[in-house]
């Protein structure tokens, strides 16, 4: 066990120092991108990929901290928060994510001719909070390393190309600054990356920005319970043996992520507590990445070629034009 948690340790401590090189440390890149490249690295290195001893390790990594990490996600956001926009911004959110995901993975699976599992896992990430959307559906559904891996490296590439993108279309769309806020947090995969992108554009965007897109992130936990049961009932369609049920996957993670949101929404912890709790969650999550990582075969993702880069092109294109439509439609 100790060495697959030492080994996702050591792989997680250097996500996190390439995060503060110089050029790096203003992107706003999430140490979990990083993680999961150098678990990639080390895991298809000669003598470092093959070692049984760190199994263990590296399965508690992409269980139990990937799932204690998506709980503490929840401190990131309040109740109050959510309301403070109104009911519209809900609205807007639940098109957004429930087109994004239909679109997705209907163009994967029957255009692209994708497996399901890295259809829905793109479609997930763009959809609703990038890797950790990804994560979060990786474990209701039990998917292969390979198309989580694969899910992850497209949403961040594209979500990272928006981040640069929005703040030079501001001056094109229209809008005022709160309206193009709600816009970039609609739209935009990556909570960092919404923070970077609204920034850019000034403070009543970045504020609407980020209330819009924590309210996606708590859209986690509806999707997660329907997409658990949906997922059930599909396995047990394909399979040959009509006798053969299997096991109900119900996301407690998912009920923890909300307690955290109604926690972190009636009582106040101390700054440093607060703090240091939301970072334990992110050192989970980017230990969880980087076993994940270590996991994927190059071959693997080689296999699934150029199509899950183009199912995550078409699903910003469809983001960046749907979005710039039914935002000022439904909020003004």
């Amino acid at each position: 066990m100790w060495q697959g948690i030492v080994l996702c340790a050591g792989l997680t401590l250097g996500g996190f120092a390439l995060t503060q090189l110089p050029g790096i440390v203003e992107s706003g890149v999430s140490p979990l991108v990083f993680s999961l490249l150098l678990g990639l690295v080390a895991g298809n290195l000669p003598f470092i990929g093959r070692l049984p001893q760190a199994r263990p390790g590296l399965q508690f990594a992409t269980r139990w901290l990937l799932r204690g990490g998506i709980v503490l996600f929840g401190l990131s956001l309040t109740l109050q928060q959510i309301l403070g926009l109104g009911p519209k911004v809900i609205v807007l959110d639940t098109l957004v994510i429930t087109t994004v995901l239909v679109i997705g993975y209907w163009l994967g699976t029957r255009v692209l001719k994708l497996d399901a599992e890295t259809a829905l896992l793109t479609s997930a990430g763009s959809a609703i909070c990038g890797a950790a959307a990804v994560l979060a559906t990786e474990t209701t559904i039990r998917s292969k390393p390979a198309a989580t891996a694969m899910a992850v490296a497209t949403v961040v590439l594209f979500g990272s190309l928006a981040m640069l993108l929005y703040p030079l279309l501001y001056p094109l769309t229209g809008m005022d600054e709160g309206l193009y806020g709600i816009y970039i947090g609609a739209t935009i995969h990556e909570v960092a990356q919404v923070v970077a992108a609204g920034d850019a554009v000034g403070p009543q965007a970045l504020a609407n920005a980020v209330i819009v897109k924590l309210v996606r992130v708590m859209l986690l936990v509806p999707f997660l319970l329907i997409v658990g049961q949906w997922w059930l009932r599909r396995d047990t369609q394909d399979s040959d043996d009509s006798t053969a049920r299997p096991a109900l996957v119900i996301p407690w993670f998912a009920f923890g992520f909300l307690a955290m949101v109604v926690f972190n929404s009636l009582i106040a912890l101390p700054a440093v507590l607060h703090a240091g709790l939301v970072t334990v969650g992110q050192v989970s999550l980017a230990m969880a990445m980087a076993a994940l990582g270590f996991e994927t075969r190059l071959e693997k993702l080689k296999a699934l070629g150029v199509r899950p880069f183009l199912l995550a092109l078409c699903l910003f294109v469809l983001l960046l034009g749907g979005g710039w439509a039914l935002t000022p439609l439904l909020m003004s």
